[in-house]
């Protein structure tokens, strides 16, 4: 093990080499920690987030919580507790001293001590549909704040909740282990009463009688719903016979056959249609495995709908320098054996596929049962939707976004861990707003790409620093207004930009608006 590293808290640090308001590295023995002084207050905690292990020294501080500078996640400095997603699990926290004109970190606390909230609203059970980011952090989060009726999530799928942002990016390049991929161990559901039921579709909500129908006939009675059923890919309608397989990707097997696809003996190109960010990560992650890529999409520049032109030239030439080659303003228009027919009438080869062109909310269940529909299921600012007793979470939730003004839809990974969090919170009656920025993060190569907020469209682009050299902040406006931010390689800009739009906050829509 190397030397901890910073100062050594043990043996006591002099109290003018902790400024008040700033984080301070160090270490007690072999554990290392940030020490955080607020006035006469001060903090000890674990150094590294539990979502992938950032440092949050290099974070920020936003009143008594420390916030990740790689995914935003936020810890509250007085009990250690993961306050946001995406990470799940709590830092440690020490107990701390100050002793005439020193300050001495000493003995680690237990869990114990972190109390668990009181509920206001005690349902007999809750019933998750779904088995992603969302649901699993509303039944973790029910847990977390002391609800002890029962607990069930209905899954689809066939293996537990996983981290699904790493399917395109590290597990698909082959540098994450499989265990990773889980994003709670099997013992977790049965140390907490969830009872996570896989290849578990339901077919049916009855509002009235309050009860899911599943696809084997089976009924479950719920005292409260929560909706978190996600999104599907768009599927293609490719002419011609192909004879090479065609993937999407959305779920661990489908990520596990991209890659035995690609590390096939006779696999040497592969064909991505869609510049969309699990295209391009897609893309990264095969040519990491030494694939020939080609990328075929209808726009000018990849990702310029999301992000503009300026940043869809820096992802472009990124991706080139690593030698995938694109082929932009085109669609396949047929699939013939290993031959792709682009619009534009050219031919290209392929071993194998993969189709990343959008997803479609999974909002059928909702629909039939009678929920009001927009785009996705509409919900109110505590992500109740139109029934009473049912809520909904993640992909398919349109709520109105104090930020912007409107109601959205998001497809982000950690906007929907954290609106399973605020729903899980509203089931037990706390009424709490759903007011997070919308963030999410992008992996290409070596190169992370940040973006805070959510803007369908905008007037005015301005890039600070230089894209080229890794090092820029892109901000969009409209009518003078910031909607988003990205960043790259910029963390602290990028948690700044967060606080500020959170500060900025509209005041909440009427009912008319809603």
């Amino acid at each position: 093990m190397a030397d901890p590293k910073g100062f050594d808290f043990r043996s006591g640090v002099p109290l003018q080499q902790i400024p008040d308001g700033a984080i301070v590295a160090g270490h007690v023995g072999d554990d290392e920690i940030i020490v955080v002084r607020r006035g006469d207050e001060f903090f000890a905690v674990g150094a590294h987030c539990t979502h992938y292990h950032g440092p949050l020294a290099d974070g920020i501080l936003v009143g008594d919580t420390v916030r990740c500078p790689w995914h935003h996640a936020c810890f509250s400095l007085r009990t250690g507790e993961p306050v946001r997603a995406p990470a799940l699990d709590p830092i440690a926290c020490w107990c701390v001293e100050r002793r005439a004109d020193t300050v001495i970190v000493t003995e680690k606390l237990g869990a114990q001590t972190r109390a668990k909230a009181a509920v206001r609203a005690t349902p007999r059970s809750v019933v998750i549909v779904g088995g992603g980011a969302a649901g699993l952090a509303a039944a973790d989060m029910l847990r977390r704040r002391g609800f002890d009726g029962a607990v069930t999530m209905l899954s689809a799928d066939g293996d537990p909740p996983v981290d699904r942002p790493n399917l395109s990016k590290d597990y698909l390049a082959g540098t994450a282990k499989e265990d990773w991929i889980p994003l709670r161990s099997s013992e977790f559901y049965t140390d907490n009463k969830i009872d996570l039921r896989l290849n578990s579709r339901v077919e049916a909500i009855d509002v009235t009688s309050k009860q899911v129908r599943l696809r084997s006939g089976a009924t479950h009675a719920f005292d409260t719903l929560l909706l978190a059923t996600g999104a599907e890919p768009v599927r293609l309608n490719l002419a011609g016979t192909p004879a090479i397989p065609v993937h999407y990707l959305r779920r661990f097997p489908d990520s596990k056959a991209i890659a035995a696809s690609a590390d096939a003996s006779k696999s040497r190109r592969a064909l991505v249609m869609g510049a969309s960010f699990i295209g391009l990560e897609v893309a990264a992650s095969l040519r990491a495995r030494g694939l020939e890529v080609h990328v075929v999409a209808p726009e000018q520049e990849p990702l310029m709908k999301v992000m503009g032109a300026e940043v869809g030239r820096f992802i472009r030439s990124l991706h080139e320098s690593k030698g995938v080659v694109f082929h932009l303003g085109a669609t396949v228009a047929r699939l013939d054996g290993r031959t792709a027919t682009l619009s534009d009438g050219s031919t290209l080869d392929a071993d194998l596929a993969v189709a990343g062109v959008g997803v479609r909310p999974n909002v059928s269940l909702a629909e039939a049962a009678g929920l009001a529909i927009d785009r996705g299921v509409v919900v109110n600012e505590h992500l109740q939707t139109s029934a009473p007793g049912i809520f909904a979470a993640g992909d398919i939730a349109r709520w109105p976004d104090p930020h912007t003004g409107q109601r959205i839809r998001v497809e982000h990974w950690v906007v929907a861990e954290r609106q399973g969090q605020t729903a899980a919170r509203n089931i037990l009656g706390l009424g709490e707003r759903f007011d997070a920025v919308p963030f999410f993060w992008s992996q290409h190569y070596d190169i992370s790409i940040n973006y805070v907020g959510h803007a369908e469209a905008w007037d005015s682009v301005k890039v600070d620093g230089d894209l080229a050299a890794h090092d820029a902040t892109v901000t969009y406006t409209k009518n003078g207004r910031t909607l988003a931010v990205a960043t790259v390689f910029r963390d602290t800009a990028s948690l700044e930009a967060e606080v500020k739009m959170e500060a900025l906050s509209l005041s909440p829509m009427t009912s008319q608006e809603r």
